[in-house]
């Protein structure tokens, strides 16, 4: 593992505070939101300790994302998509300490280049950018189609300053004579990335980000994947953590993720925090109760 444990600076939210509230004016100083202060604290919150795979779980405000974004800011990982700061965050994030685990050898690890936080914003930007892309190729296409014409049917392009070079190179490219139409378009326009559905496209993304040997973040994976791919999901980053060498952290609330073999479970939900089994949690007994009592729909007559 590369991260051992993480640790919460819960003792010295006081002093941060009086600190913040002193530079912002003195003793009439003051403070718009002292958020993540007091979040943890509140729920005798002091460290965690990680395994292969982490999951924090909770519902909406229990601070998993939060406590994500602490860890990934003070591993300094890559990140795409911003998030919601405040006041303090920086300065809760500076008090905050880390371990970082041994290897098989008894050699410190570090954290591998290329070890990142991914968000579902970054999911989503991704599909938008992709569609947007082909939006703007396909119409690039049928602008295409008609250049290819007359750079090849029209009049020469006369080279009289190096302001006629691009119209004379695409010209020459245009009259190749093993270059039909189709491979002028591709060249000069370029290909529309081929898509599926969003939870199928939201799959690929992990698959080509996701590599071996590195420490990843996961803010609420699930989002966008329906129930088949999310099992599919679960099988990855299965694989990817017992036979490629990661590691991850992952926020959600989603049954399937929490299922995932070995994973090292906290319940952001209880107070204090406590360590549970995925079937211990809140919300798979209520998918649980709800099956349940549906029972005799599923079974054969």
């Amino acid at each position: 593992m590369y991260l051992d444990r993480f640790v919460l600076p819960i003792e010295n939210e006081e002093y941060m505070i009086l600190k913040r509230m002193s530079e912002n004016g003195g003793m009439y100083g003051y403070i718009d939101n002292i958020y993540p202060c007091g979040l943890f604290a509140e729920k005798q919150l002091h460290e965690i300790n990680f395994d292969k795979i982490t999951i924090l779980y909770g519902g909406n405000g229990s601070g998993k994302s939060t406590l994500l974004n602490l860890i990934a800011n003070k591993l300094e990982l890559n990140r795409i998509a911003p998030f919601n700061s405040s006041e303090l965050f920086s300065a809760y994030t500076s008090n905050c300490e880390y371990e970082l685990g041994y290897d098989e050898e008894g050699f410190k690890q570090k954290i591998p280049n290329g070890s990142r936080i991914i968000t579902s914003d970054d999911v989503f930007d991704y599909m938008l950018t992709v569609r947007t892309n082909n939006a703007d190729i396909a119409e690039n296409i049928e602008e295409a189609k008609d250049e290819w014409v007359n750079l090849k049917f029209g009049k020469t392009v006369k080279f009289n300053g190096m302001e006629d070079y691009e119209g004379l190179r695409m010209q020459v490219l245009a009259r190749q004579k093993n270059l039909s139409r189709r491979a002028f378009i591709k060249r000069t326009v370029g290909e529309e990335v081929k898509l599926n559905s969003n939870g199928e496209t939201a799959l690929e993304y992990f698959d080509t980000k996701i590599k071996n040997d590195t420490l990843y973040c996961l803010d609420e994976p699930e989002n966008s994947l329906s129930p088949r791919l999310q099992i599919e999901l679960v099988q990855m980053l299965e694989r990817m953590a017992r036979y490629c060498g990661c590691q991850f952290i992952i926020a959600t609330h989603s049954p399937f993720l929490l299922s995932m073999n070995g994973a090292r479970i906290y319940d952001l939900d209880e107070r204090p925090v406590d360590i549970k089994k995925w079937w211990e949690l809140e919300n798979p007994k209520i998918y649980f109760d709800f099956f349940n009592k549906h029972r005799n729909l599923f079974e054969d007559d």
